[in-house]
């Protein structure tokens, strides 16, 4: 780091803190706060939509999993991902705007009942800890990897081990400070500005190293069909680096988890209530959907060139750094190293772990000089801290108003729920560094992600199918459904494994019955599970009990609600064909990288 890359990321944290200055004398009441006074434009709605989800899951994890399971990593967002944003845009939102519920457990009450609202808050405050943690181990393992505070350390006589904890506590009070002051208003907006940061500072990355490898045709040589062909050896589970068969990877991917999340998760679902109106609320996840159909080329190509490169040490020449100690790994990626030992982390056959979580900074320190060193690195601290925010405003909307304003105290002052909503944002982030530290644990980020939100989302989205378009749910059957859906993935994941994971986090802790190839296809599997086991318990104790009053289902389940006026808007505006161009450059996308 020189003295241009530090003037570059201090811009950046002054920028986002006067975000949070700015804002706060605008924060007057608790929907100001929680909901950004619902006057956000489509556009910039739509934008945040996007970058809700583009935290250190998207650009670490997604670079990650490109150099873990190659090309096939794009099934994320060309079919976990589209297809659900247009279904929620089209189908759902004129649900969750038009009710004017201020959270998804509280369309939940609505549609439901009292029980199923409180289950699905806890479990979701629970969801966004994690993922905010995750952000937060991020930011630190990114510092600690382009040693950035070496200098300063050696200076103060400190020890390096100690940077992994101070970059948490520093990523966890720059967060703190600005959600703080400005709540989710101060989060959408720096959410955009990461946008065009990660656009700025991963598009250079991208051109760089395709270039040095000889472009896709090099890339395609040098890592063959299997890296480089989304859907090659799909037809078996064994064929392919995913280690999943086309319908694992269609239901359990493309349908329960992507549609799991992206139709019920508040962390993004609370962007586009935050929109002006029903128009743009609609138009919010389907404007998001243009620039995420193209994400794979910024987020996932440089995890690719990573693992392509020859085996070398990945610290550039310019860099400070004694790295001669270093193991080789794989490509320009390093070997897993044990926090306490330094060594080698080994598998349960005694093999090194890749640690693919470094595929993305090692290509920063292998490309960027001075300069763009200082951009890359915002433009990634930018994506972790808009991740955290946009869990931590989620968590705190949905402790404040379905957990503490249902159950601990009703009737209190708005005043006091405005409190209460910045005192939540303190202890959140006080919990998401516990859960940072359990991060630590797995080779890949995405992988943990994706196993939170198979026990959570993925029955929950059974849940919503249901109540939306099938008036004969009753509360009874989704309260049940969830408790056995959460159950399904518990037990799933207790008697399954990944193929050389030890026992324990990753799996086995009941019995070993079945093995798969990764922990993608146990993740992919332990959604399915969980969502059949919640779609049919739903049915059958719905069926035994007594229907709801189709009076009180108007404006929540689809057959009894009237379908929302357009506004009068230019063809190409309308949500209709923002979704169908959407989906049309989703198949060609496909089609180009079959």
């Amino acid at each position: 780091m020189t003295g241009i890359d530090w003037l570059i990321l201090g811009l950046y944290f002054a920028f986002v803190l006067g975000i949070g200055v700015a804002l706060k004398g605008s924060m007057k009441t608790s929907t100001d706060f929680f909901l950004a006074g619902r006057a956000i434009p489509a556009w910039v709605a739509g934008l945040a939509f996007m970058s809700a989800n583009l935290g250190a899951q998207e650009v670490i994890g997604m670079g990650a999993s490109g150099a873990k399971y190659g090309i096939a990593t794009s099934h994320f967002y060309w079919i976990g991902a589209i297809p659900a944003m247009v279904f929620v845009g089209i189908f759902m939102m004129p649900f969750y705007y038009g009710s004017r519920a201020r959270s998804v457990p509280e369309y939940l009450r609505l549609r439901f009942d009292e029980k199923t609202r409180g289950l699905n808050a806890i479990s979701f405050a629970i969801m966004t800890i994690f993922s905010s943690g995750i952000s937060m181990y991020a930011i630190a393992k990114l510092i600690q990897t382009l040693h950035v505070f070496d200098g300063v350390f050696q200076r103060l006589g400190l020890h390096n081990s100690w940077i992994f904890d101070f970059a948490i506590l520093i990523s966890a009070i720059v967060v703190l400070v600005y959600t703080f002051l400005g709540g989710l208003s101060s989060a959408i907006y720096n959410e955009v500005l990461q946008f065009f940061l990660i656009v700025a500072g991963f598009l250079p990355l991208s051109y760089l190293g395709l270039k040095n490898v000889g472009g896709w045709s090099g890339l395609k040589a040098t890592l063959g069909p299997s890296y480089t062909h989304s859907w090659a050896g799909l037809s078996h589970a064994n064929t392919n680096r995913l280690g999943v068969e086309w319908f694992g990877l269609v239901m359990g991917l493309g349908f329960v988890l992507s549609f799991g999340y992206w139709c019920t998760d508040f962390l993004v679902v609370q962007r586009a209530m935050a929109a002006k109106s029903m128009s743009a609320a609609r138009r919010t996840p389907l404007i998001g959907a243009f620039p995420k159909m193209l994400f794979p080329f910024l987020v996932i190509l440089p995890g690719l060139i990573a693992i392509a490169l020859p085996t070398q040490p990945a610290v550039p020449s310019h860099a400070r750094v004694v790295v001669g100690a270093e193991p080789p790994g794989k490509g320009i990626i390093p070997l897993k190293l044990d926090a306490s030992s330094g060594q080698p982390m080994l598998d349960k056959d005694g093999k090194p772990q890749l640690d693919y979580d470094l595929a993305v900074p090692s290509m920063l320190l292998h490309y960027f000089p001075p300069g763009m060193l200082g951009l890359g690195l915002t433009a990634l601290l930018a994506s972790f801290m808009s991740g955290m925010a946009g869990n931590v405003t989620a968590f705190n909307t949905v402790w404040t108003y379905d957990i503490y304003q249902s159950y601990i105290r009703p009737g209190a002052t708005d005043a006091h729920y405005l409190w209460m909503g910045r005192a939540s944002t303190v202890f959140g982030i006080a919990f998401s560094i516990g859960a940072a530290y359990m991060a630590n644990r797995f080779n890949n980020i995405m992988d943990m992600l994706q196993l939170v939100f198979a026990f959570v989302n993925a029955p929950l989205f059974a849940t919503f199918l249901l109540g939306m378009f099938w008036k004969r749910t009753t509360g009874h059957g989704a309260f049940t459904g969830l408790l056995a859906g959460t159950a399904a993935a518990a037990i799933h994941h207790g008697l399954t494994l990944p193929a050389g994971a030890v026992v324990g986090i990753k799996g086995g802790w009941l019995a070993v019955t079945h093995t798969y190839p990764s922990e993608m296809a146990q993740n992919f599997w332990t959604a399915i599970y969980a969502w059949s086991t919640c779609f049919v318990v739903t049915i059958v104790v719905s069926l035994l009990t007594r229907a709801p009053e189709e009076s009180k289902l108007v404006g929540l389940v689809y057959s009894l609600t009237p379908k929302p006026e357009e506004e009068p808007l230019a063809w190409y505006a309308r949500p209709a064909s923002l979704a169908l161009m959407v989906l049309a450059g989703t198949v060609l996308l496909n089609i180009i990288f079959w």
